[in-house]
């Protein structure tokens, strides 16, 4: 079975800066796979270079089957990847409803635009009540709702989730990371990016560990909880 994403050696180049140093991962269908990492490892470079936002130096990056090694961002939206970025990225001076349209600009079909609006609506009932809102009064919470919603939008196949508990309260990380197992059990595979480790190897299939560029270990997420390595480097274990 071939995997639904597949990155092979990847290399990037900020100028004479080697980012990424030949990272390989695999991503089936239906998994959620975490990178864990610590601030400056390479993770987010690793998602936008999927995404096609950062250019690569070398490589392959194969989605469905496809080269997207060379691809524009679009495209590789209209394919079914969709990308939540760090910081959230809400347009502000929006409305909450304006800003999950926006993540359906590619699509034509008015009439399942407007079911997945509901869909939205329902799964995050905060977004509904503040639907008329500008998106930069919400709270922290909220906007990551919101920044998520907007993604599901595209309806992708698969969802890159970039540092989604960051600054957020622990009481909000553990309904985020709820969100994020109930966006998977309804059919969308995900790579989320993390830096609260215990969080992301919990619901984790199977996970990696990137150090300055490279990936040092990977398993299951059971297993690498369990690590004594993991544990001392980043569970404070």
């Amino acid at each position: 079975m071939t995997a639904m994403l597949e990155v092979k050696d990847l290399h990037v180049h900020y100028g004479m800066i080697e980012a990424l140093k030949g990272v390989s991962l695999k991503v089936e269908e239906g998994q959620i796979v975490s990178l864990i990492g610590a601030n400056g490892a390479g993770k987010t470079t690793l998602l936008q270079s999927i995404s096609g936002i950062v250019k690569k130096s070398a490589g392959d990056v194969v989605f469905l089957g496809q080269d997207i090694y060379k691809m524009s961002p679009q495209k590789i939206v209209a394919l079914g990847l969709t990308q939540v970025p760090e910081g959230r990225r809400i347009f502000t001076g929006l409305s909450v409803y304006e800003n999950l349209m926006m993540g359906a600009y590619l699509r034509k079909d008015k009439k399942e635009i407007e079911e997945d609006i509901q869909k939205i609506y329902k799964q995050f009932p905060i977004l509904e009540q503040r639907k008329n809102q500008d998106a930069s009064t919400l709270s922290g919470g909220e906007q990551q709702m919101l920044a998520m919603g907007r993604a599901l939008m595209a309806r992708p196949k698969l969802l890159l989730l970039d540092e989604p508990s960051m600054g957020l309260a622990p009481i909000l990380v553990k309904e985020i990371f709820s969100i994020v197992q109930e966006i998977n059990r309804t059919g969308t595979t995900v790579l989320l990016v993390e830096q609260n480790a215990k969080m992301a190897l919990s619901i984790a299939d199977y996970a990696y560990v990137l150090e300055t560029g490279k990936v040092v270990l990977s398993g299951t997420g059971k297993d690498l909880i369990e690590s004594p390595d993991i544990q001392k480097a980043y569970l404070g274990g």
